[in-house]
């Protein structure tokens, strides 16, 4: 299939995403509008989208309905927008741009910033509370973002990276740190697009979760070599912020040629997970090819 269906599908997975976060969330001029306007100002127009694309190639291989990979999609990405409105407040990583534009806090206030964060979390469970989902699914689903957010998962890898500015950590230790940090929640689109469809079998699940760990970890490697490759224009955010806070990333620990041999091999080890799905396989790796290429 041509790269150009590859890009059309993407453009499809985004205008979807876009309409239904834009649904989801409250409209701006219900009280408190401050908050509400806050919100829709973090989330919409703006980001790669990378979990929803998973958690839509992921279920479109296993045959669920686009309404069902909505709602998903969606809880997804108002859990990782939370998390990086949280991220960038001055008592985390104290960042004033983010997707282009500045960040909560900077636009708004820092109080209207956590409060924005905590409301979009809750958001992402009233997304899953969606008709197109029943209730089986909604509980399937529901436990599985909350395990990938908390403090095994996303938020106990935030605490790790905070407690390990200005030490050096091993990269078995820097591996975990992100696959719960980055890979947690990126692990939970792929297992919940698959959760949206059906015919999940235990050699396909297993698959899955072996290509969402080799993407979740490539997206932080790439990621790592971004921030000392490119500019903050291109990145949206500001670059060279991780060696500036002193720390630790893989680019640190190996090397910027060892981590670009790293990403490409992470890249081969998610296309050769998804073998139990064959053809169905293609978009997931295709997203992969995606977040590898960034640094090419």
């Amino acid at each position: 299939m041509s790269a150009t269906a590859f890009d059309e599908w993407v453009r499809n997975v985004l205008a979807r995403t876009e309409a239904a976060l834009s649904a989801v969330l409250p409209p701006a001029d219900v009280e408190p509008m401050r908050l509400h306007q806050a919100m829709r100002y973090a989330v919409l127009d703006g980001g790669k989208r990378v979990r929803p694309m998973l958690c839509h190639a992921a279920g479109q291989a296993l045959g669920a309905p686009a309404q069902r990979l909505d709602a998903a999609a969606c809880a997804l990405e108002l859990i990782h927008v939370y998390s990086l409105v949280h991220d960038d407040l001055p008592s985390m990583d104290d960042d004033d741009m983010r997707r282009g534009k500045p960040t909560v806090h900077v636009q708004y206030d820092e109080a209207t910033g956590l409060l924005v964060g905590d409301a979009l979390q809750s958001q992402a469970f009233i997304a899953l509370a969606s008709d197109a989902l029943d209730a089986h699914r909604q509980a399937a689903l529901m436990r599985e973002l909350a395990c990938a957010s908390g403090s095994l998962g996303m938020a106990g890898g935030q605490a790790i990276d905070l407690a390990s500015v200005g030490m050096r950590l091993s990269r078995t230790q820097l591996e975990t740190m992100h696959r719960m940090k980055t890979g947690a929640l990126l692990r939970a689109a792929v297992k919940m697009g698959a959760l949206c469809g059906d015919g999940l079998s235990a050699d396909i699940e297993a698959g899955l979760d072996a290509y969402a760990k080799a993407v979740g970890l490539a997206f932080q490697v790439v990621d790592d070599i971004l921030d000392v490759t490119a500019d903050s224009v291109t990145l949206g955010k500001t670059a060279g912020k991780d060696a500036a806070n002193d720390k630790p990333t893989y680019v640190s620990i190996l090397g910027l040629q060892a981590s670009r041999e790293l990403a490409a091999q992470l890249r081969r080890d998610a296309r050769a997970a998804l073998a139990p799905l064959g053809e169905r396989g293609l978009r997931l790796a295709q997203i992969a090819d995606l977040v590898v290429e960034r640094v090419n």
